[in-house]
């Protein structure tokens, strides 16, 4: 396990502190092995982001999202990360159980925060987020609490989700005022509340054409949705492994 797991067992891990710091200082994660209360080796581990990973953050940028790491990984291995893809946000050495403390003080300073998460410890995190996203294939008790559930683990579908949602909350909106506005002013013409005055009224027939053709054209305006820009599309991703790098 990792170098707290062994201090807390209390194995002594002074004779590979030194390793440890030249792998955590060349953005590897440190795994110390014992047997019989004595440390036996210690391995280190390198994360390879997803093919479509800085994809995926680039078009979160272009959609005015700040993007944020939350791990349990030392600093200097999430920094490494982070430096290749972008990231704007580095929040390491992150406890499971605390991550949802994390996601409430992002939230303290006025953001909202959307979590992104696929494990059993981030069922927490996610339900505290403003919007919670899961990995289609995580866990089901992460997929129960999120809002949003990804069919495939793929980074990019993340944006891709973003995208549409707003598109899809920017033509309710752009319907909606339509509605309202048009209603506001046909109800009264209908009505003849302006015939006596300035003699405009509106047949029955007309009438019933005209509140036809608003609903035609709401129902257009809907279907332009389909013509929004999605981020484009990358080769399939390639699973993140972590590979030995030092022995």
């Amino acid at each position: 396990g990792n170098p707290r797991l062994l201090t807390g067992e209390g194995i002594d891990i002074s004779g590979v502190q030194a390793a440890q710091q030249d792998l955590a200082g060349s953005g590897r994660t440190a795994i110390l092995f014992a047997v019989d209360g004595q440390v036996a080796g210690i391995i280190g581990l390198a994360d390879a982001p997803r093919d479509t990973a800085k994809t995926a953050i680039d078009a979160l940028h272009e959609q005015g999202v700040e993007v944020a790491m939350l791990t349990g990984d030392n600093k200097p291995t999430a920094d490494r990360i982070a430096a290749l893809l972008g990231i704007d946000t580095v929040i390491a050495d992150v406890l499971p159980e605390d991550k949802s403390a994390k996601v409430a003080e992002l939230q303290k300073t006025g953001k909202k925060v959307a979590m992104v998460g696929d494990g059993v410890n981030d069922a927490p995190a996610l339900a505290q987020a403003d919007l919670g996203i899961a990995i289609g294939a995580g866990t089901d008790v992460a997929i129960e609490t999120a809002d949003v559930v990804l069919m495939r683990s793929d980074p990019l579908d993340v944006a891709i989700a973003l995208k549409i949602g707003k598109g899809t909350l920017r033509k309710m909106r752009q319907n909606l005022g339509w509605a309202i506005g048009y209603n506001a002013a046909a109800l009264p013409i209908a009505a003849g509340v302006f015939y006596p005055a300035f003699g405009i009224m509106l047949s029955p027939e007309i009438a019933a054409l005209s509140m036809s053709g608003s609903s035609v054209i709401v129902a257009v305006n809907a279907l332009l949705l389909k013509r929004l820009r999605l981020p484009a599309q990358a080769p399939a991703a390639t699973t993140m492994q972590k590979e030995p790098e030092h022995a």
